[in-house]
């Protein structure tokens, strides 16, 4: 079963907030922007950049991804490394709530989601 109505309005004010701290000017969000989408129990940011051959086409690379573990009541961080597959984020693979992974990736102590 995916996220309640209540559980969906909770994580989208967090990721909203994430967001408001995080994305970039308005004034280069044509250059580089962030997103991010809810599919299932799993919620992925990304950056949207245009194609650099071709400004038309735009690109979406994910970097973090939170997933809720409804047996652990627990969520798992992961960050997408150079060989594009999902690895558990060292420091806390395993957080409490969806308000401390964004933190944690907010403040990228390890340098995994922002270089």
């Amino acid at each position: 079963m995916a996220f309640s109505e209540l559980e969906l309005k909770r994580i989208t004010k967090a990721v909203g907030q994430f967001m408001s701290r995080r994305r970039p000017d308005p004034a280069i969000r044509h250059k580089v922007d962030f997103g991010y989408h809810i599919r299932g129990h799993s919620l992925e940011l990304f950056e949207i950049r245009p194609d650099w051959r071709d400004k038309t086409v735009v690109h979406h690379v994910p970097f973090a991804k939170i997933t809720f573990v409804r047996t652990t009541n627990a969520w798992r961080l992961f960050w997408m490394r150079a060989d594009l597959k999902w690895h558990a984020y060292p420091p806390a693979p395993y957080v409490d709530t969806v308000e401390e992974a964004l933190s944690l990736i907010d403040e990228d102590a390890n340098c995994c989601f922002f270089g």
